[in-house]
């Protein structure tokens, strides 16, 4: 295959891995809430529990069906007998776990602010006037940056700061640690 056609090739496996389906949602147990955090980031309904016992947790899985993400195998075992979808966790970084539920599920590894959630309480974002969000964010943020996203329910306050740079970084390695995983399956 010539430079060229590989290039078209991985694009598309790219459009096709980083294209899914946002109606898809989660509940995560208390091992993995930055996992939360970051499908929240990237648009996905994700409930987090960190004060249920597992078997509350299997019922809100089973009633709102919902794909239970865990790292306790017992866990992801007791999900599987009672019918609930559930995905074992077992990547120690942030990427490995993103790029897991990648290849798995075809969860989308790239952020849309337009569709993203607030990683804090799992509700809507939505785009906010510069002005109205003064009085929220420290002056010299206020000053730098002029695109400003609000919690439509906790009022946390959003912008593309110095993080902005990490995020897409650790969403760039788990692109390609998913394609590596592509290469030797």
């Amino acid at each position: 295959m010539e430079k060229s056609q590989v290039s078209r090739a991985m694009e598309k496996l790219l459009s096709d891995k980083w294209g899914s389906d946002l109606k898809m949602k989660f509940v995560v147990d208390g091992m993995l809430g930055k996992l939360a955090r970051w499908l929240r980031m990237l648009g996905y309904d994700t409930k987090y529990f960190n004060d249920m016992d597992d078997d509350e947790i299997l019922k809100v899985a089973s009633e709102e069906k919902r794909i239970l993400l865990t790292r306790d195998y017992q866990f992801f075992r007791k999900a599987s007998i009672h019918g609930v979808k559930a995905i074992f966790i077992d990547g120690e970084t942030h990427a490995e776990r993103l790029a897991e539920l990648s290849r798995e599920l075809n969860v989308r590894l790239e952020i849309n602010i337009n569709e993203s959630r607030c990683p804090k309480c799992n509700s809507k974002i939505r785009p906010i006037n510069k002005e109205k969000v003064r009085d929220k964010i420290p002056e010299s943020t206020y000053k730098t940056y002029n695109e400003f996203w609000v919690c439509t329910r906790c009022g946390q306050v959003y912008w593309k700061g110095s993080h902005w740079r990490k995020i897409n970084n650790t969403l760039d390695k788990a692109k390609r640690i998913t394609l590596k995983m592509e290469e030797t399956h």
